[in-house]
């Protein structure tokens, strides 16, 4: 079985953990939120270090693909890759939502539920997609604009769970009997480990030279920025 750093900066949660044979012996976490600058290197660090005591040779990193913050998935993609590229060894993603399903489904499981991991995006805006209790994806990668009746064709079959940061804004909203709330469920790099061997194991690596995030929408700022210079080039339009 394979040594994996595992990496999660998808939300303002930083987490790094580094595992064995699927067993977790070295994780940091932080919850304090606009922190991955400072402590991902130190997280990792100890990772290494941690590693390196123990006799142990890094595998592969895995990272947390997205969606989620523009920042936060830069800064752990950019560290991934780096480690990657340094010690020749393979890239890893696991998709956020994916991971927020894995670790709801394990921690609180529902019989025949839906689970719909959200992440927060902006106003009443999440990215969001739908899973069962085998981690299978019944509804893809949206970014839903949530109302009263955006989740009601699930929710009219059955059981569905929300989680995940973006779920907690929506909970005034979706009022149906059968929507429950679990909170407190984050994206943490420990939590990645029986998803990063399954991929290792099944040979699903990465280009460490051209992977990317998946942002899922391109960042606000960039919108902004190209709308200012089309107003500069072009006044009249």
């Amino acid at each position: 079985m394979p040594c994996i750093l595992h990496i999660e900066t998808s939300t303002d949660v930083c987490s790094a953990a580094l595992s064995n044979d699927g067993v977790v012996i070295e994780e940091k976490v932080s919850y304090e939120g606009h922190s991955h600058a400072t402590l991902l290197g130190l997280y990792v660090a100890d990772c290494l270090k941690r590693a390196k005591e123990s006799g142990l040779s890094l595998d592969a990193v895995a990272v947390s693909a997205g969606p989620g913050s523009y920042t936060g998935l830069r800064i752990g993609v950019s560290m991934a890759k780096g480690i990657c590229f340094g010690l020749g060894i393979r890239l890893i993603s696991v998709p956020t939502l994916e991971l927020l399903a894995s670790t709801a489904i394990q921690n609180y499981p529902e019989n025949d539920a839906l689970y719909c991991a959200m992440l927060d995006a902006r106003r009443m805006e999440v990215y969001a997609a739908i899973y069962n209790q085998r981690r299978e994806q019944v509804r893809e990668v949206k970014a839903d604009i949530v109302t009263a009746e955006t989740y009601v064709p699930y929710l009219n079959e059955g059981k569905v769970c929300f989680f995940g940061n973006g779920s907690g804004k929506c909970k005034s909203v979706i009022e149906h009997p059968n929507a429950v709330f679990i909170p407190d469920v984050h994206p943490i790099a420990a939590q990645m480990v029986s998803l990063a061997e399954e991929r290792y194991a099944n040979h699903q690596f990465e280009d460490v030279a051209y992977f990317e995030p998946f942002y899922l929408k391109e960042f606000q700022a960039t919108i902004a920025k190209n709308k200012v210079l089309g107003e500069v080039l072009h006044p009249h339009k």
